[in-house]
Parts: structure tokens; sequence; C-alpha cells
């Protein structure tokens, strides 16, 4: 028999499948860019930035696992997502400015996905054409608006799941993904590496002068490639929203500080292996999607194109659940008696075991087909949107992982203020702003560029 927790809810999750949920999260297509990254800084600053970002990230993961419950870290009242910390920790304005800022970002980061699904499906399709046809111009001329559509449609379906804790299976599965595609790029970019055996690049990354880049636009592209890796390392907003699916004992905030310091370490060492080894491939020639550097295997990156997917169909609803979420019990405190937000439907699934039944409510079944279609609608619209999710990255950075961390554990634990600690705290704090808005800078210089030529609905590689 399941143990029902101090709140009546019945939660199973373990170090492990959090470690799952979280390098879901954290590990997105974005590595793919990573090399483009380091050779905007160079053999010197590239490798320091991808550290610097890991270290921040987790050091404020360790903070945020203690704010799960307040005001006592193991015995206090639980928060069960990351604007309820901000609630019960520092109140006021603060609590709508965190989630203004979190439930942007986690939409646009999956109108980002399904951007990025769909352009890995147009990549199969190419990769296949220029296997059977050779350099045919016409291989280069896909429409992306189907893909876009059936990625939709896909979830459309799994958006129907209760909560985040019923896809933790559809989260493994996608942590694994994200580990092969990660894996393939890596080692095709040292196959690359050993035919020519030679480090590329250079000590400051991208060259300035005659056959190289303007210095504006080197200044540009080093602040947006901050913007890039800040993104890649994004994981606080769901932090709280993972905890809450554990079991304990043991005490939540210790599992949790364990999964962030599996799930960040996985992903830091796939990061710093992808992002140096494409760079020593490549060098300064090196493209925003390393994938797309390879046209041989065409089965092997066709493999890696589908790992792609199969990651971004679950991260789409790690990222999207919170969302739902919240709209949900908000509505349902609004209106207690709606039979269209509280009468339950059960529907059994064919083809799987009798006991698997999914259960859904006509608010649920109306209301997140609904979400789905306007996100895939705006990602049709907008196939420039990665270059705005830059930008969201490179401003969410900056108060989602480190300043309401930060706030939420000097209350938390009531540090003085003026102590060392305080200071050390808020000196992190107004480095990670000054960071974030270099990077916000650089990312509205890539959305102009991107003005310049992007059309509506037309989706390109």
């Amino acid at each position: 028999m399941e143990m029902r927790d101090d709140d009546g809810r019945i939660r199973t999750g373990t170090v492990w499948t959090a470690t799952a949920h979280a390098v879901t999260a954290v590990i997105g297509s974005g590595v793919l860019a990573l090399p483009w990254s380091v050779a905007q800084m160079g053999w010197i600053f590239g490798p320091i930035a991808l550290a610097v970002f890991a270290l921040i990230t987790y050091y404020t993961s360790v903070l945020l696992s203690d704010c799960y419950r307040s005001p006592d870290p193991v015995l206090g009242k639980r928060n069960y997502t990351y604007m309820g910390a901000v609630k019960a920790l520092l109140g006021g304005r603060q609590v709508f400015v965190c989630g203004l800022v979190q439930y942007v970002m986690l939409w646009g980061a999956v109108v980002g996905y399904t951007i990025t699904s769909a352009t890995s499906m147009m990549s199969i399709q190419r990769t296949n054409c220029f296997h059977e046809k050779g350099n045919d111009p016409r291989c280069g001329e896909l429409s992306g608006n189907k893909f876009l559509l059936i990625f939709g449609v896909i979830e459309v379906l799994l958006s129907q799941f209760p909560n985040l804790e019923k896809i933790t299976m559809l989260s493994v599965m996608a942590a694994i993904m994200s580990f092969a595609y990660s894996l393939i790029a890596l080692l095709l970019s040292i196959v690359k590496f050993a035919s020519q055996p030679e480090f590329r690049g250079s000590l400051t990354g991208a060259k300035i002068g005659t056959n190289g880049i303007s210095s504006s636009t080197k200044v540009w592209n080093a602040s947006q490639a901050l913007g890039n890796i800040a993104f890649a390392y994004t994981y606080a907003l769901l932090l709280i929203e993972i905890q809450d699916t554990l079991k304990s004992p043991p005490s939540e905030n210790k599992t949790m500080k364990k999964a962030s310091m599996y799930g960040l370490g996985a992903t830091t060492v796939f990061y710093v292996s992808l992002g140096l080894m494409g760079y020593a491939a490549f060098g300064n020639d090196v493209p925003g999607n390393i994938l797309t550097a390879f046209r041989e295997p065409f089965w092997l990156i066709d493999a890696a194109n589908l790992a792609v997917i199969i990651h971004l169909i679950g991260a789409y609803q790690v990222y999207s659940q919170p969302i739902f979420g919240f709209y949900e019990k908000w509505l349902s405190s609004r209106w207690p008696s709606a039979g269209f937000l509280h009468n339950l439907y059960t529907l059994k699934i064919p083809f799987i075991a009798n006991s698997f039944r999914l259960e859904f409510t006509l608010s649920k079944l109306f209301l997140r087909t609904a979400f789905v279609l306007i996100t895939t609608l705006v990602a049709m619209m907008f196939p420039f949107f990665n270059a705005i999710l830059g930008l969201i990255g490179a401003i969410a950075f900056w108060p989602l992982t480190v300043h309401f961390p930060v706030r939420m554990y000097i209350s938390q634990a009531n540090i003085k203020r003026g102590s060392s600690k305080w200071l050390i705290l808020q000196s992190l704090s107004m480095v990670s702003l000054l960071v974030s808005l270099i990077a916000a800078v650089g990312s509205i210089a890539d959305i102009v560029q991107h003005l310049k030529h992007a059309k509506l609905f037309h989706i390109t590689l």
C-alpha cells in the first residue's frame, strides 16, 4: 500500500526520476549550438564561460532546494511551485514578476521546441535527399509547416497526461535521447578532428579583419553566445516542480540536491566535451547547429535528429505541465463547482495494460488542446522565434536562476544584511545581472538581423 504524504498526496519520485527530469529540462537542442558559442569567445573565454555557468546553476539550485518547504527546509509547509516558493518567502510584487518571467520563459521554450523539432524533421528529409540525389538544389527547398503540424498533433495527445509526475517514463526516454544526439554529435566531431588532427580556432575566437567579421559583429556574437550558454543551463524555473514529485524520507531537499548534482554534472560533461571538440574540429567556421556540418554517414545523422525530436517531445511536456497546473488551479479556485472544470472522465487506452486509464476533465481536453494549437500557430507565424528565445533566455537567467533563489535563501536562512555570506550572495546576483544584460543586447542584435530576412509562415533550415 502506498503511503500518503503530510498533504494527502502520494508521491513516488526518487533521486533517479528527479535526475531524469533535470536532464530533460537542462539538456535541450541548444547543446548543439555550444560549439558556435565557444567559437565566438575562443579557447580562453569559451571554456571559462561553460564552467562558470555550470557552477552558478548548481550553486543556486542547492539554495533553491531548501526553499521547497518553508520556513523550515525539512519540516516546513510545502511550496508546490517556484512561484509558490516566492510567494511564501518574499511575497508582494515579487510574486507577479516571478510568475510573469517564469511562464513567459516556459511558453517561449515550448514554441522554440516546436520549431526545432520541425527543423530536425526537415533535416532528416534533406539528408536523405542529398544521399540519394547528390547536391540537388531541390533538396534544400523544403517546407516545414507540415512538420510543425505533426509535432503539434503529438503534443495534443501527450498534453492529456494529468501532471509532471505521470510523465516520468516520457522524461526518462527524453533524457536518454538527449544523451544520444549529444554523443553522436560529439563522436562525429571527434572523427572530423581525427581526420585532420590540428586544433583549429584561436585564443579569442572569431577573427576581426579582412577575412573575418567587423568588431561590432564580434561583440554582438560574443554577447549572444553568453545568452545561448545561459539558456542552455535553464533549470531553476522547474526545480521546485520536480522536487514536488519526490517521496520522503529522505527529505526532499536532500534528494533534490543529489539529483541536481547528478543531472547538472552529467550535462556539463557533455556541454564542455561537445563545445570544445566541435570547436577543435571546425574552428571559427563551426555552424550554429553542429549536426548541419555533417552529411555522412546519413543514417547516423538521421538517428541524431530523430533523437532530438523524441527528446523535445518529452521536454515540451516537462515545460508545459507547470503552465497547465497554474491556470487549471486558478480556474478551479475561481469556479469550484463548475462541471466543465471538475467532472472527471476515464478513457481506457487500447493495446496497453488494463490497469492504465487516462483520466481527464473537459477543461483539460479543450484548454490544453487550445494551448498546443496556439503554440503551434505562433511557431508557424514566427519561424525565427529561436532568436527571440535567446533573448528570453538571456533576460530570464538572472531573475530565475540567481536573483529569486538568492533572495529566498537569504530570507529562509535568516542571513544578516551586511554579513560576509550576504555580501557574497549579493555580488553573485549583481555579476549575473550584468551577464544577462550583455547577453540580452547581443540577442536583440540577432533578432534585428533575422527580421531583415525572415518570412512569416516560412520555416527554413
